[in-house]
């Protein structure tokens, strides 16, 4: 996406300047509401966007390791910088996130989020977003990027564990990414949250064709997705391994940290396991654990996102292979979801 001139909001911009040839002039950050952010977003359009942007982006971008320090025993605060001097992409970005998993007693979200976006130009601050719903549509798009890729084409059963804030993306941006999809089970620990986002999404998804059911038995129905996507932040597996069918595609998101574990060593040994990028290999509790007991080594990865997306890596090699995605996030993907989303605000004023 190309990039555009930072907008000029003073009725005289003259009064501003901040140079004598009136090239560069002062901007008034533009605050994108939650509203507009889902107004302009869509899972396919995000799909398209990053796996047209993603393998410049990645090699432009300057993305130090995020930060993550524990506020308490079981509460985290991450920052999550990133930048570029490109001309197609001339934003400094950082994220900042709470992580707060005993917010589910409260009925409230255990992350949130802000996103600040800065020209990278002269370091104004161009625009601040909710970075909880921006990191909503970047994550489950990237696994929807990864099942277009690693995914059966014929793949009609898609298997969502867990009925949070990130479902309905993650169903979204699979039944974007593919379309074959006629059936969606729902699973949660409590099975009524299952059965609500059963029913919101069968009323409000708009996806035509598609079924949307909840189902309690999580053993029966992990072996009828031929997309199985988990979204929790389970530190014992959800996901057994034996139990996937031949074929299927694992999509790993809820786990940040080495205490959390969304399926078993079984179904590492028994896929081919691809990555968003390289801090999986250190963050990824399955995959951590999974080197330690050498279930696999390093080098059995199949690769990153971006190697699928150049073709530098192979994926998916045959209908019956099993094939795993697991992803921690990236600020690459941050900054390119906010770009999309600013640039787009900006080109309809």
């Amino acid at each position: 996406m190309a990039s555009i001139p930072n907008p000029v909001d003073n009725e005289n911009p003259n009064e501003n300047d901040t140079n004598p040839n009136n090239t560069i002039t002062n901007t008034i950050p533009i605050f994108i509401s939650t509203e507009s952010l889902h107004a302009i977003l869509s899972h396919q359009t995000l799909i398209d966007h990053l796996q047209s942007s993603l393998p410049a982006a990645s090699s432009s971008l300057q993305t130090p390791i995020r930060q993550s320090y524990s506020v308490s025993q079981s509460s985290s605060l991450l920052l999550m910088p990133s930048w570029s001097s490109s001309p197609s992409l001339p934003y400094v970005g950082v994220k900042l996130v709470t992580y707060f998993p005993q917010n589910s007693a409260l009925n409230l979200p255990g992350v949130h989020a802000s996103y600040v976006l800065f020209s990278s130009v002269t370091g104004q601050t161009l625009a601040s977003m909710d970075g909880t719903v921006l990191t909503l549509y970047r994550t489950s798009c990237v696994s929807g990027l990864a099942s277009k890729i690693l995914a059966r084409n014929d793949s009609e059963t898609l298997v969502m564990i867990g009925a949070g804030a990130m479902a309905p993306h993650l169903i979204k941006a699979h039944l974007s990414a593919r379309p074959s999809l006629r059936r969606v089970i729902i699973w949660n620990r409590t099975i009524e949250k299952a059965r609500k986002l059963a029913e919101e999404m069968s009323e409000n998804a708009g996806f035509d064709g598609v079924c949307f059911e909840s189902n309690e038995c999580l053993e029966e129905i992990v072996g009828l997705g031929d997309i199985v996507s988990c979204a929790t932040n389970s530190e014992t597996p959800v996901v057994k391994g034996e139990r996937l069918k031949a074929g299927a595609h694992l999509d790993l998101v809820g786990s940040f940290k080495h205490s959390m574990m969304e399926c078993d060593d079984e179904a590492i040994r028994r896929g081919r396991v691809f990555v968003d990028n390289e801090a999986a290999l250190v963050e990824a509790g399955e995959l951590v654990g999974a080197f330690e007991r050498r279930v696999i080594e390093k080098g059995d990865i199949g690769g990153n996102l971006v190697e699928l997306i150049k073709g530098e890596k192979v994926g998916r090699r045959s209908s019956e292979q099993i094939t795993v995605f697991k992803s921690v996030g990236s600020a690459i993907v941050d900054i390119l979801a906010a770009q999309l989303v600013y640039e787009t605000y900006i080109g309809k004023q």
